[in-house]
């Protein structure tokens, strides 16, 4: 029974969140009935790649605007943590630059670069193909739509988890428009964001500016030495050119950068160190943002991320629009990090990352009175190189390092359709189908440094160091067909209910952190056997749902329940033998869950949210590779103990905001939000340190707006119960047991002042 596995003050929040939904219908009867009012039914979304209204759209999508996110003070992708149901979205351990994301229990826990994202992120339809770079700063953002369930049909790149579509603010090509704002508050943070769109030629050329600056004092601080780490300094520009030669001719050529220069991402230790030079776990006891580190200078991160790209809309006829999306994108990441977060030289590690792609889509879409849909092309083809240095004298007492160069090749081909077909003004049917082709090849070569002989010169390259037939097997190729069909039925023109079916595939790779023929040698059928590659994952994913705006747009209503079943899930699991990293296809998952999205406006100015979602996530195998690993999900052979990590079963977010006319003057409007996030794991096998044992954070805020909307004023408190939360974990248990994990912000104030015309 879901209530048995509901701890006691969550019980409470989620019979108040029944409570409120039931009484939404009648609540929304005490607004006067002259109100106007903003109806969800009315925000536009493209989840389809065409616009729609949200509720015409039979797929599970939440959408924010910008007024939303600056309601959630949020400044970069990680302040939508848990705003949307089953949405699991931090920042990536260890780097001031990755993001996190999980979307109903389906995601990537291991940031490396020959893993693709499961959950993908777009930004103007462009795919980013790594989750480096990828904690995206808000600054000029007309909409974000979080897409629930694989995406295999329409977008850009396969995703078996969901997608994150970022939309930014298109040149106005015929008023003059700008905005900015300062902010000030904890730990000296300055964040300056400014907007400025002109047209240049009559209503035929405009161009567009914004950029944003955030800088912020280190959070966490080195009781020894007393330096600062966990601090932001990033910088973020992208100007855009908006040209409409003709009616049917619109050409959107943007660019953008962005440099951060952080000092170093530092975790807590969770477990005992080994080595010989062991640490105990928790060093300075219940964590209070203390934490040390064996980097003794000016070691830290940068990262430089840019990218250009072209779109070209031109409409054939009034049914008829072809599109073209061509993206070039650079990222150059170079990344310090002590994964074990200690003063102990075990996990203390340079990455640094060259990675380039190319990506051109070209799409047909059509729109009549029955029948509509998009046929496409997509076309991507990506290098990524690594340098990367690993020091671990104080895991064998001896000077060592570990030197590793790598580099892979990616070519991904597809072509894809999707079309609707309304029987009648109420009954519709989509289908779509995907075919991908995709073609990698990877070359690694490592070796050691030591003082100590036998520790010297243990070399290892990929696939060269193999025996044969494998010596030369670093090209592999995958297919896939990613179908998915729809059945929608809307009652009237404000509601639908509608059943789905659809796949999502994630390619195959190889296996980025072998340092031997160990790494990549499982036991199959009880025999050591070389497993050079991992297969694709795979999911199918069943879905049922309805929504509904009702009252004149007072009450908005969206339910949502779903089924998954998810193969062969890849994953670097726990080695059982030292600097042991086996990478494979650990699994398979059974995922069924519940979501719920509720709007309210009981009168003209107060607005009140929920959404909530419920995940019951298992493994229904789990490989290890190994015959008997020290810590396993599968100590038996048969029965598996751990559950899938980043699934909490139970999320929740209750919003409200008021707003109160000051006469001629403006008004004020006093709003915030609580956030519950439940008990999860933070590796892949369970290790007991690295589990996040739930949490509620709550944030307000006080906003006044002058009369016009041309300038305001807000102030508000983050994390208002100053809660310790774990965000992320590092499990390297084979290297010194180093088992670490990462934490959200403590409490925070800032203050605001904007303006915009």
């Amino acid at each position: 029974m879901i209530a048995a596995r509901i701890r006691p003050n969550f019980r409470l929040a989620l019979l108040a969140s029944a409570g409120l939904l039931a009484s939404l219908p009648a609540a929304a009867q005490t607004a006067a009935a002259g109100d106007a009012l903003t109806s969800d039914a009315e925000i536009i979304v493209s989840a389809r790649r065409r616009d729609e209204r949200l509720i015409d759209v039979p797929v599970a999508v939440t959408a924010f605007s910008q007024a939303d996110l600056q309601k959630y003070q949020a400044v970069d992708l990680s302040g939508l943590q848990a705003a949307a149901p089953n949405l699991n979205l931090v920042q990536g351990r260890g780097s001031a630059a990755s993001a996190n994301i999980f979307i109903r229990g389906i995601g990537q826990p291991d940031a490396l670069q020959t893993f693709d994202p499961a959950v993908g992120v777009y930004v103007d339809g462009v795919y980013l193909s790594r989750i480096q770079g990828a904690l995206l700063n808000l600054f000029d953002v007309e909409r974000i739509e979080v897409l629930r369930g694989p995406q295999g049909t329409l977008y850009g790149k396969n995703t078996t988890g969901g997608a994150l579509s970022i939309v930014s603010r298109k040149p106005d090509l015929e008023v003059v428009k700008a905005a900015g704002s300062a902010l000030y508050g904890s730990y000296n943070q300055i964040v300056l964001n400014g907007y400025v769109s002109a047209p240049l030629v009559g209503d035929k050329l405009a161009f567009s500016l914004a950029g944003q600056w955030d800088k912020r004092d280190g959070l966490v601080t080195d009781p020894r030495t007393g330096r600062e780490y966990n601090d932001r300094d990033s910088l973020t520009v992208r100007g855009k050119l908006r040209a409409k030669p003709t009616d049917a001719l619109e050409i959107l050529v943007s660019g953008d950068y962005n440099r951060q220069r952080n000092a170093l991402t530092l975790g807590y230790a969770t477990a005992n160190l080994g080595g010989v030079r062991p640490v105990v776990a928790a060093p300075y006891g219940a964590y209070d943002f203390k934490a040390s580190t064996s980097f003794t200078g000016n070691e830290g991160q940068r990262l430089d991320h840019w990218g250009v790209n072209l779109t070209a809309n031109w409409q054939l006829s009034d049914a008829i629009m072809v599109s073209s999306i061509t993206a070039w994108r650079k990222l150059d990441p170079d990344l310090f990090i002590d994964i074990d977060a200690t003063q102990a030289e075990l996990g203390d590690v340079f990455v640094g990352i060259n990675q380039r792609q190319f990506s051109q889509e070209l799409q047909l879409k059509w729109n009549t009175d029955r029948f509509s849909g998009v046929f496409g092309l997509f076309y991507l083809n990506e290098n990524i190189a690594s340098h990367q240095e690993a020091y671990a004298d104080d895991l064998f007492g001896v000077p060592f390092t570990r030197l590793i160069d790598d580099a892979q090749n990616t070519k991904s081909y597809a072509a894809f359709g999707q079309a609707s077909y309304k029987f009648t003004n109420r009954l519709s049917l989509t289908a779509g189908l995907r075919y991908t082709h995709e073609e990698r090849a990877y070359d690694r070569f490592t070796t050691t440094v030591s003082t100590f002989g036998a520790l010297n010169g243990l070399a290892f390259r990929f696939p060269g160091s193999l025996p044969a037939p494998f010596n030369l097997d670093n090209k592999a190729e995958y297919d896939a067909w990613t179908p998915s069909v729809n059945l929608a039925w809307k009652p009237d023109a404000n509601s639908q209910i509608y059943v789905s079916a659809s796949r999502g595939f994630k390619s195959g790779g190889f296996n980025g952190r072998a340092n031997g023929i160990a790494d990549l040698t499982q036991t199959v059928n009880g025999v050591p056997t070389i497993v050079t590659t991992f297969r694709p994952e795979t999911v199918w994913t069943y879905e049922g749902g309805a929504k509904g705006s009702f009252l004149d747009g007072r009450v908005f209503l969206s339910g949502t329940v779903f089924y998954s079943d998810f193969r062969d899930f890849q994953a670097r699991v726990g080695g059982g033998s030292v600097a042991s990293f086996p990478v494979l296809n650990a699994g398979r998952l059974s995922i069924w869950g519940v979501e719920l999205e509720a709007a309210l406006k009981p009168t003209r100015y107060w607005n009140l949210r929920m959404n909530a979602g419920y995940l019951n996530a298992r493994y229904d195998e789990f490989n290890d590779g190994r015959r008997a690993p020290a810590f396993s999900c599968n100590p038996t052979g048969a029965q598996v103990t751990c559950e899938p990590a980043f699934a909490p079963p139970l999320t929740l977010t209750l919003a409200t905001d008021y707003r109160i006319p000051v006469g001629d003057a403006g008004s004020i409007t006093l709003g915030g939000d609580a956030r519950f996030v439940d008990k999860h794991f933070l590796s892949v096998d369970n290790r007991p340190g690295l589990v996040e044992p739930g949490y509620w954070l709550a944030n307000a805020y006080v906003r006044f707006d002058a009369e016009g909307g041309r300038w305001y004023v807000q102030g508000g408190v983050k994390n208002l119960g100053d809660e310790r939360y774990r965000t992320d974990g590092q499990e390297f248990s084979s290297v010194g047991n180093i088992q670490t994990v990462y934490y959200g912000d403590p409490r925070t104030w800032n203050v605001m002042v904007g303006f915009k015309f």
